[in-house]
């Protein structure tokens, strides 16, 4: 029996990683910062038209694409003269388990079936969770869901639960942890005595997934209106959601603006027990969406396969009063009722079309499911009982972690701009830590490729 030490297990994280992905990261490696992103991609076997046609099996994809009239006569009313583009959503709440993540999950428990795994493991807090339960269901295979829940006084977030509801009725067997170095430990052990393929976020099978995404987003704005869209806003925290994305419009041809949106929660840590519960936004934060931007190999696959800073043109945060107001004006307004996740970008992009022409188009990519957990009235409550100030006023004024500033009047909503050169030259500086040599000519072209720039960009940075 091997030892199940904490040391003892995360030595053998590789050879586990390799078995439960059944992929070899070593063959794509150069032994230094570079490695074949796009040779990896490939190596699954998959085209766009055969991941396609797998999601049809799950009943997943071909999601509708609204347009959101009333929201956009509201930015209208608040732009400059001749401003104000309309604003769609891509509605992956149509999705068997209610968002974007089953496209990943389909694919993956699709391969992991196709190889004679017996079930699956994902670590999540909850919605890809949903999506792989779903898909097992429907393959016949078993999952188990690892969901960083807790803090250290068994106190959990509303939306983390329900979440965990969905996972467990979907037939997950749900294993819920405390926050903590304890996730990845038992994470690897589960696959270990398993034998089960890990669906993680991050592999090749996960990015490949989201790419139908992005090229049904152009496919039906074609059919629809007759052209591309102008932008596209994606929610960013792993970066898989706007990595996919973007190569799927890439793939139908469509050079739309490809925008990040994240909810600042700066100055909390995700790791840590205090902060845990003093955030109101589990995921498109950026306490995800900077470190994985900036050093994407942080994952659970030695190389992920979510590499946003290739494809993002810009990259705004919103506060989370902000996203909360969003939600509902979009159901006040709308009819809709959805999750926070999607509403991130919404409260972005209802900012950035009051910049755009009236002739111009933004898509918001993905919606998400709602339920008791995850609605704004539970959320808020929760966030009063931890001791955070819930008010009306100005946004801006918000401190995360201490605040919660709903905003009073819509025209207070904005977008910030990030610095992506700053966060280009933050990658670079993580890919020399990686490595104890200076950078090969190899690894400046990779470099290039990872930040969007080219040589010269590289060689000022280091």
């Amino acid at each position: 029996m091997l030892p199940d030490s904490y040391q003892a297990v995360l030595s053998r994280k590789a050879e586990i990683m390799k078995a439960a992905v059944g992929m070899d990261f070593a063959q794509f490696e150069s032994g230094s910062i570079a490695f074949d992103y796009e040779g990896m991609l490939a190596a699954t076997g998959y085209s766009l038209q055969d991941v396609i046609e797998i999601q049809k099996g799950f009943s997943v994809g071909n999601t509708p694409l609204l347009e959101l009239r009333n929201l956009t006569e509201l930015a209208r009313k608040l732009a400059p003269p001749g401003k104000g583009a309309r604003i769609f959503i891509k509605d992956e709440a149509a999705n068997p388990s209610g968002s974007f993540k089953v496209r990943r999950a389909a694919t993956s428990v699709y391969h992991a079936r196709k190889q004679g795994y017996p079930g699956v493991v994902t670590a999540t807090s909850g919605n890809y969770g949903a999506a792989v339960a779903s898909c097992c269901a429907m393959a016949g295979l078993r999952c188990i869901v690892i969901q960083e829940c807790f803090d250290s006084r068994r106190t959990g977030q509303p939306e983390i639960i329900e979440k965990a509801r969905k996972c467990e009725a979907l037939g997950a067997e749900v294993v819920q942890l405390s926050v903590g170095p304890e996730l990845f430990y038992t994470f690897l052990r589960t696959l270990e005595e398993t034998g089960y393929f890990n669906a993680s976020l991050y592999t090749a099978y996960g990015t490949l997934g989201i790419e139908t995404l992005g090229y049904e987003i152009a496919m039906q704005f074609r059919e629809r209106l007759g052209r591309d869209p102008d932008a596209v806003v994606c929610t960013n925290a792993g970066g898989g959601n706007l990595t996919g994305t973007a190569r799927g419009l890439i793939k139908a041809g469509c050079q739309a603006q490809v925008i990040a949106a994240s909810v600042n929660l700066k100055g909390l840590h995700m790791a840590s027990d205090t902060s845990f519960n003093r955030k109101s936004f589990t995921t498109g934060h950026t306490g995800f969406g900077m470190p994985f931007s900036t050093w994407p190999d942080r994952s659970d696959v030695p190389r992920s396969a979510a590499r946003p800073l290739r494809y993002m043109d810009r990259y705004v945060t919103v506060n989370q009063g902000e996203v909360f107001y969003m939600t509902e004006v979009l159901a006040s307004l709308e009819g809709l009722e959805k999750g926070p996740a999607g509403n991130t970008s919404l409260a972005a992009a209802f900012a950035l079309a009051q910049e755009m022409d009236r002739d111009q188009c933004l898509v918001v990519q993905e919606t998400e499911y709602t339920g008791a957990g995850k609605h704004l009235n539970a959320q808020l409550s929760f966030a009063r009982r931890n001791g955070i100030e819930v008010r009306f006023g100005d946004p801006e004024e918000e401190v995360p972690g201490q605040s919660i500033i709903l905003p009073e009047h819509p025209r207070q909503i904005r977008a910030r701009e990030v610095d992506l050169d700053h966060m280009r030259r933050s990658l670079i500086r993580n890919a020399l830590a990686s490595v104890d040599h200076p950078p090969t000519e190899a690894d400046l072209e990779f470099l290039a490729q990872e930040t969007r720039t080219d040589k010269k960009f590289v060689m000022e940075a280091l």
